[in-house]
């Protein structure tokens, strides 16, 4: 799938980054932490209370500072990734609070549907790391739910897993225990084991607890998603070119910060800005809109030569229906084919990011699956071409019981997990729609699933960490 499908021309490339530049110098960015505001002082940048005004020059220069891919490495190291280029990493829905069931009603998530969905992206192939915040554990105090949410990755798989971004203090814990799973700080610091997510306030602006955590992984050198989410109409123009270039200088503010921190912090490009809907006043995700967003964010990283966070299997939908089918096949396929190398929220989403679904789950790791299938092409290898075979069945036979079919349909032809492909009799006898399917499967994968093995002692020093930062946080 050689070269990634590009929305924009070189030319309306360069327009939205001179664009950006403008709103840089002229309008500036306001950082509302101290620290971040002496370090751009010290960088010679214009500071005028809490906002920033970015010289053009001085940010073209941090953001080159940044790599082009980095290597995210896991407890097992096959499981290792490597974000940027021509990779992609899949991951489930991030931050949502409510969880909606099959039958349309809705609750409050807890932090056994949270183990539940980190066991899920462990046991799936197709999604490459757990992910970070899969849903907000309301059963959990507020305090100490960043110790219990990382804990819940290390001891339920041996994927990479991101860090808590709710200020510097949560930041410091995260890496503190990804330390102890690794072998230290300078293990981490070398070979990069968290990624966390950094969102601006829209429209130009970043709050103390992203700006701390921003900072705390910087000089920890651990990776990091620099991301805003535009709502244009809301909180940014209607028109999507400016609400694409608003994005793209809150992202690259950001990016400039974490550079001047710590020059080659390993950084992603990234958005999730979509659309009002001006019927509602609500954000609206599911749609061409938000894929052009996520497309033209793939196409600006890679003209700044860093990896690119986009997209998912997003949808408005308010259970795993019909409309949550074709907006999440719309929006991930359109994340995949151009060239998007990190994505949340790829599986469970529902509700413009309001609710996660154990049903929708399995259906996007079902489209997940196709999705990456597609990606991988056609395999033109001369013996692919099978002209022996065509030549030995000859014309009115058939290939079914060839050799040749038995070696290749396994590698060549993608089985389908959820989707129903049974004769009409065969489906008839239960007749389960896509969504009762979807019900029977997470269970059955939640059944057989069994976590990876963790180091006794490991588990046990983790577990006493836990114990004494709950005692001084909820003192």
């Amino acid at each position: 799938m050689l070269p990634k499908f590009n929305i924009l021309t070189p030319e309306q490339v360069q327009a939205v980054h001179d664009h950006t530049m403008k709103i840089l110098e002229e309008i500036g960015v306001e950082f509302l932490y101290e620290p971040a505001l002496e370090v751009f002082r010290k960088h010679g940048q214009k500071v005028d209370g809490h906002r920033v005004y970015f010289k053009r020059e001085f940010v073209e220069e941090q953001v080159k500072k940044a790599p082009a891919q980095f290597t995210l490495h896991a407890r097992n190291p096959e499981n290792n990734l490597i974000c940027g280029g021509e990779h992609i990493i899949y991951m489930p829905g991030y931050g949502a609070p409510f969880i909606h069931e099959a039958d349309g009603t809705r609750r409050n998530a807890t932090m056994a549907d949270y183990d539940n969905f980190v066991k899920l992206a462990g046991a799936s192939k197709n999604m490459h790391m757990t992910g970070g915040t899969v849903v907000e554990p309301t059963d959990v105090d507020d305090r100490i739910r960043h110790l219990k949410m990382i804990y819940s990755h290390i001891k339920n798989s041996d994927k990479c897993f991101m860090g808590s971004a709710s200020g510097r203090e949560r930041a410091e814990d995260s890496i503190e225990m990804a330390a102890m799973l690794f072998g230290g700080r300078d293990v981490i610091k070398e070979k990069p084991a968290l990624i966390c997510l950094i969102n601006s306030v829209t429209p130009l602006k970043y709050d103390d607890r992203m700006l701390g955590a921003l900072m705390a992984y910087a000089e920890a050198g651990q990776a990091m998603v620099i991301a805003s989410l535009v709502m244009a109409g809301s909180t940014g123009p209607a028109t999507l070119a400016g609400a694409l270039a608003l994005q793209n200088a809150e992202v690259l503010a950001g990016i400039t910060l974490a550079q001047c921190i710590n020059p080659g912090t390993p950084v992603v490009y990234g958005s999730t800005s979509a659309i009002t809907d001006m019927a509602t006043g609500s954000l609206a995700i599911g749609n061409p809109e938000c894929a052009l967003f996520t497309s033209a964010s793939a196409q600006l990283a890679r003209f700044y030569g860093v990896p690119s966070r986009g997209g998912g299997g997003l949808s408005d939908a308010k259970i795993a229906d019909a409309q949550a089918g074709y907006e999440s096949m719309m929006t991930l396929l359109a994340t995949s084919a151009t060239g998007i190398n990190f994505v949340l929220h790829t599986a469970g989403i529902l509700q413009y990011f309001m609710a996660m679904s154990y049903e929708k789950f399995m259906i996007d790791d079902e489209i997940a699956g196709m999705v990456l299938r597609y990606l991988n092409g056609i395999d033109f290898a001369e013996e692919k071409f099978a002209f022996d075979v065509i030549a030995d069945v000859g014309p009115g036979g058939h290939f079914l019981t060839q050799k040749h079919t038995k070696k290749n349909h396994k590698f060549e032809m993608r089985r389908a997990l959820l989707s129903d492909r049974q004769s009409y009799d065969g489906w008839a006898k239960e007749k389960l729609d896509t969504n009762a399917r979807a019900n029977r499967k997470w269970q059955e994968v939640l059944a057989n699933y069994e976590p990876p093995a963790l180091d006794a002692g490991l588990d046990e020093a983790l577990k006493n960490f836990i114990e004494k930062r709950t005692a001084e946080l909820l003192k």
